[in-house]
């Protein structure tokens, strides 16, 4: 019998067919032992016989939805969260229908435990849990090997729309975790984008990019898998990284680059090297630059202000609080400032207060908002720097944005002031986790009388203030980053450009309605695929009207549709080797 392959799995033991068949020479174990082509006690009877697996597998033949419904309550009996993770973990091993199925169903439930806040507590224990490689492991210390281990994945150059790496020194607010760090958080972030946005799970790729670590209780922890050495700096890591690039993009040269969790001595550079040449992105960046867009396009129209007009106070400035400043700062300029002007607009406040062009330590991306000296002649400060209350009094912003994971940060005399010069005061402490946000939304409601204009980044349940009810919208990167993917995927798209995250941001603004008194400022995340497709075809258009698409939109909505992954089992037929 031939076969007409629409996708070689060559790597992963199987070819996928035209009508989403699978044909495999594998047989017995090694079937079972392939995640995406287990379907265990799904196997119908003419696939146990053709692939050797009578006797391998209980009798019973059993339906996707009755296994779904097992391993659920299977999930529920686990005691904590981090073993809900180690679970789900290993249902991924086994199954990858299966767990995509189940966190498809299940993923509002499910997505702070394969990702934020869970998986930082599952990787500090990666080392002494490690239980099955995924993806690659590349090596500072070994360069020359980089082609080697993407030649050892078998795959082809049309084989892999997204390529997800680390380097692990900021792993989610718990700081540089080495080469465990890499791997645990490339592969939650691959989780997501499937679950959430439909990317076949066979055709990405997670990379841990080991180029050692600072964290001396690794390096002192005999179980410790990484390399066992200092953090490489300096010219070695900018070639460790151009060699890494430059093979991915060479064998996958339609895959976008996804970077994630790096420093800020790294994390802007990196993405600015390589973004005019490759489809690549950081999450950390224009991620969260672009869900906080969202919001503020969102706050915009309850306030009836213009963007323009906005007088916006950044605390906490750096990889993440810059790349939202740099976000509306373009939205000001979009909005018909010049870009010196937008960019006068937004004060930044880090570690040792408001950014001045005067200060010595500041870091490349900060010093577009450092105030010239002049501009705060007079001020007092408090022998640490310009502070964030005098700063409120004296500009009376419309606009205070949190990501610095100071807990308390927004005082109540700080947001007293801030409201006493707006009616409408736009205030988002985006800090994670919950124990480092910047203030309560109760809080917030509370000292405003009500009028603040309030999302975070944790999940706040619904809060009454005076007889409303105020739903409180979550900036949660993962409301934008898979429906961005995808778009890239479905378009080819050359590169992400600056439309193309508007685009994004303003896809996800307009699915709701906050004219209605409490009504939430961003989507919740109790339908992720709805909001990631709605995004892709947002983002695909855009690729196409810009023209950065290498592939023809002429129906843009059908072709994300079609390119959404589904967690459903297939038909798989063996075939003879060779």
């Amino acid at each position: 019998m031939s076969y007409a392959s629409r996708s070689t799995r060559a790597g992963r033991g199987f070819t996928e067919q035209d009508d989403g068949s699978y044909v495999t020479s594998a047989r017995g174990l090694a079937v079972l032992q392939e995640p995406l082509l287990n379907k265990g006690t799904a196997f119908t009877r003419q696939e146990r016989a053709d692939l050797d697996l009578d006797g391998l597998i209980p009798p019973v033949v059993e339906t996707l939805d009755e296994q779904a419904r097992r391993v659920y309550a299977q999930y529920r009996a686990q005691p904590t969260d981090l073993l809900k993770n180690v679970f789900l973990e290993g249902l991924r091993d086994r199954n990858e229908v299966l767990y995509y199925r189940l966190l498809t169903d299940h993923l509002r439930e499910m997505l702070p435990i394969v990702y934020d806040p869970t998986v930082a507590e599952a990787i500090k224990g990666y080392s002494h849990e490690y239980r099955r490689p995924r993806g690659l492991y590349l090596s500072v210390d070994d360069p020359d090997g980089i082609a080697k281990a993407f030649d050892d994945l078998d795959m082809g150059p049309g084989d892999v729309d997204l390529v997800v790496a680390s380097d692990a020194e900021e792993i989610l607010g718990i700081g540089d975790w080495g080469v465990g760090g890499g791997a645990g958080i490339a592969a939650g972030k691959l989780a997501v984008y499937t679950a959430a946005a439909g990317i076949d799970p066979a055709r990405v790729v997670p990379v841990a990019l080991d180029v050692g670590t600072d964290n001396e209780a690794l390096l002192n922890d005999p179980a410790y898998v990484g390399n066992r050495h200092a953090r490489v700096r300096g010219e070695r890591y900018d070639a460790f990284i151009d060699a890494y690039v430059t093979t991915a993009t060479r064998m996958f040269p339609e895959a976008m680059l996804h970077w994630e969790d790096f420093g800020p001595s790294n994390a802007r550079r990196i993405l600015q090297r390589y973004n005019s040449e490759i489809p690549t992105f950081n999450d950390d960046m224009q991620g969260t630059g672009a869900i906080v867009l969202a919001a503020v396009l969102s706050a915009l129209r309850v306030s009836a202000t213009a963007m323009r007009d906005q007088r916006i106070v950044v605390f906490g400035a750096g990889t993440a609080g810059c790349g939202v400043a740099d976000q509306l700062r373009d939205a000001m300029v979009r909005d018909g400032l010049d870009r010196d002007t937008a960019t006068r607009r937004i004060w930044a406040i880090d570690k040792q207060g408001l950014l001045t062009g005067d200060m010595r330590d500041l870091r490349e991306f900060q010093r577009p908002y450092a105030r010239p000296a002049a501009d705060v002649d007079g001020w007092s400060g408090d022998g640490h720097g310009i502070g964030l209350r005098e700063v409120v009094e004296r500009i009376r912003p419309t606009m205070l944005l949190g990501t610095s994971t100071v807990h308390g940060a927004f005082t109540e005399d700080v947001v007293r002031a801030m409201a006493a010069g707006v009616d409408r005061p736009i205030i988002f402490p985006i800090s994670n986790p919950t124990e480092r946000i910047e203030a309560r939304p109760s809080d917030l409601l509370r000292w405003t009388e009500g009028r603040a204009l309030v999302a975070t980044g944790v999940p706040i349940g619904p809060i009454t203030y005076n007889g409303v009810t105020y739903a409180i919208g979550q900036a949660n990167n993962a409301m934008l980053y898979p429906g961005l993917g995808l778009g890239v995927v479905v378009a080819k798209a050359r590169r992400v450009s600056d439309g193309m995250l508007q685009a994004a941001a303003e896809a996800v603004a307009g699915l709701v309605d906050p004219s209605q008194p409490g009504a939430s400022l961003l989507p919740q995340v109790d339908n992720l695929r709805e909001v990631s497709a709605t995004v892709a075809v947002a983002v695909a258009g855009r690729a196409a009207a810009e023209g950065l698409a290498r592939t023809e939109i002429h129906d843009v909505v059908e072709q994300v549709r079609l390119a959404m992954w589904q967690p459903a089992y297939h038909p798989v037929n063996a075939i003879e080797q060779g």
